[in-house]
């Protein structure tokens, strides 16, 4: 445990069958009279966003904005600020993945801040806080964990790099889990946001900065995507999966956003970046070779979360000196299971990575801050390494 940690989990949140039903009421709490409402194209058109809509029948909006790709950019960013501004907004409603609700805390820190360019405010923790934008995000898959982040992930296509900010205004004022926004959710995506969560917590529980408090929220995220994951995908109208898999993916958010996360990330951002990998499945293919690098200095952390992964069963039939590994063969059994079930990939081979971009993927990871709380250090040759392995032959 380090010496000194700071823990910060301030969203509210609500969670459970019908939450959606309490969105006007805590616009009303947060004074929001015309909210900007920002989705994408997709849930607009599978009905998803229609079901908050519904909620907000006598709540007067001052924009809905559907046009948010898959990997947001500075430049939409930069567009829907303006337009809530021209809109006369006071407040934000984010429903979708982690692209929506990346993109809500990129417009929010605009809007706070008066400026109307995303690059001007580069940085780790260097805002001061100004005027208060009310926010209220809704996840509708379960494995970004953005409602529960002080982290947003959002592209710059002329550096063709994921850019990261980290600040504790980007928190959300509100988050609402409930099991309807998931439910139609295709069993791969299922799949590739919830080992998301997996890696979001076991990073998070053996990083440098990891903590006592962010240890529990990445303890009992793992226990839930143990316990639900699977049911998840191969019963995904199941309204308990559903609601499980939604807190897992808030706790392992809570949990890194206070310690942070380390190399998987690291390249993940990267492969994203340069590669356009979908970030769940570059979590996918990465994990177990990130943790078999992790390894050799992370042997105590691994054999802990043998328990949360495998259950106590498990954990006190294997030898203590064997746990970490089996910590590790949990993982790889549960990927490989997912990819049975769903077609997820589990080699950079088959999400198309061209072996030829290794080396721009490798200097791109070298300069992602989760290298610096990585618990071995990285470096080129790593990474080569890591990618290598990865792609499988």
């Amino acid at each position: 445990m380090t010496g000194y940690f700071e823990f910060a989990n301030p969203t509210r949140l609500c969670a459970g069958k019908g939450a959606i039903g309490n969105l006007a009421y805590e616009l009303k709490m947060l004074q929001v009279m015309r909210p900007m409402i920002l989705s994408d194209a997709v849930l607009a058109k599978i009905g998803t966003l229609h079901m908050v809509l519904d909620a907000l029948r006598e709540v007067r909006i001052g924009r809905i904005f559907t046009d948010i790709p898959r990997d947001s950019s500075i430049e939409t960013v930069n567009r829907i600020a303006q337009e809530y501004r021209d809109y006369g907004c006071d407040g934000i409603v984010a429903v979708g993945g982690g692209s929506v609700l990346d993109t809500a805390k990129g417009v929010r820190l605009l809007i706070s801040q008066g400026d109307d360019n995303l690059l001007d405010l580069m940085g780790c923790e260097c805002l001061t806080k100004e005027t208060h934008i009310p926010f209220v995000a809704i996840p509708t898959t379960a494995g970004t964990g953005s409602e529960a982040t002080s982290v947003a992930v959002i592209r710059n296509p002329e550096l063709n790099i994921k850019m990261e900010y980290i600040s504790q205004q980007l928190m959300p004022d509100v988050a609402i889990l409930d099991p309807k926004m998931t439910k139609t959710l295709p069993p791969r995506i299922t799949a590739s946001t919830g080992m998301d969560t997996l890696c979001h917590a076991i990073e998070a529980f053996s990083c440098l900065q990891k903590n006592p408090l962010s240890d529990a929220y990445a303890a009992q995220a793992i226990e839930l995507v143990r316990d639900y994951l699977l049911k998840a995908v191969c019963h995904g109208y199941s309204k308990e999966a559903r609601l499980a898999m939604a807190n897992a993916s808030f706790l392992a958010g809570a949990a890194f956003s206070n310690s942070m996360v380390g190399v998987v990330h690291a390249i993940g951002h990267a492969l994203g970046g340069v590669c356009h990998v979908a970030h769940g499945d570059a979590m996918t293919i990465l994990l177990p070779t990130g943790m078999l690098f992790n390894r050799k200095v992370c042997k105590k952390e691994y054999a802990k979360l043998l328990l949360y992964l495998a259950g106590p069963e498990i954990y006190v039939k294997t030898p203590e000196e064997k746990r970490a590994d089996r910590a590790i063969h949990e993982v790889l059994a549960l990927r490989n299971r997912l990819h049975r079930l769903t077609g997820l990939p589990v080699t950079l081979k088959e999400a198309g990575v061209d072996p030829a971009s290794f080396p721009e993927v490798a200097k791109v990871a070298l300069n992602d801050g989760a290298v610096i709380v990585n618990p071995r250090q990285v470096t080129y040759d790593a990474v080569i390494r890591i990618l290598e392995v990865c792609y499988g032959d």
